[in-house]
């Protein structure tokens, strides 16, 4: 008896992570195609295929689902930006996808963050985690030089990889994947002080 009432109570837990995820990920998707601000409940419910009562249950309002989306897009983003320590080709590399797939949504956010403190507070963590992402990704390039050239160095590498460098090189200048990751890896080789040495 007792394992048949363990098992039934992983089994709706279960079930309610995996509604619980379904309705995060309908949130994430509708921020994808509309601008955050015009997202609610009720859209957000007809896309997982629950109620809003169900949704108000999992996060207690519009705003605790924000909150919980937040979390629960940093991680994935996290996962998708992982690169090797100290191999800048690949990471430029991952990077690219990541802009890809996220870039436009990002661009969204950015352009929407003086508007929305909820916003901002969501492009300020982003900012946080590409600067992190950068003193990871080029640790043993900065590790042998002072706190005031790796502070100097990091800001540049991380204006070389931003966001922003991506929209310019891939929408604005309409460059191919392969010549705008090659002007990042350029701007990161003059950046490290390794231009002409071997890629």
């Amino acid at each position: 008896m007792d394992n048949k009432r363990t098992y039934e109570m992983k089994a709706r837990a279960e079930t309610t992570a995996q509604t619980r995820r379904r309705i995060m990920q309908s949130a994430f998707e509708l921020s994808n195609e509309t601008k955050s601000l015009e997202i609610v409940v009720a859209d957000v419910a007809a896309r997982a295929g629950v109620s809003v009562r169900t949704v108000l249950r999992h996060f207690g309002s519009r705003d605790g689902l924000f909150e919980a989306v937040t979390a629960y897009v940093r991680d994935e983003v996290r996962e998708e930006r992982a690169a090797p320590v100290g191999d800048a080709a690949t990471a430029v590399e991952v990077l690219y996808d990541h802009y890809e797939l996220r870039g436009e949504m990002v661009l969204r956010l950015l352009g929407e963050e003086l508007g929305d403190p909820r916003v901002r507070s969501v492009t300020e963590q982003g900012r946080r985690l590409h600067r992190a992402w950068v003193e990871q990704v080029f640790a043993p390039q900065l590790s042998d030089r002072t706190d005031a050239e790796r502070e100097l160095v990091t800001d540049l590498l991380v204006v070389a990889t931003d966001v922003y460098t991506w929209k310019l090189l891939c929408r604005d200048r309409e460059l191919d994947r392969r010549q705008a990751q090659q002007r990042v890896r350029f701007m990161i080789d003059a950046v490290l002080g390794t231009v002409g040495e071997e890629r």
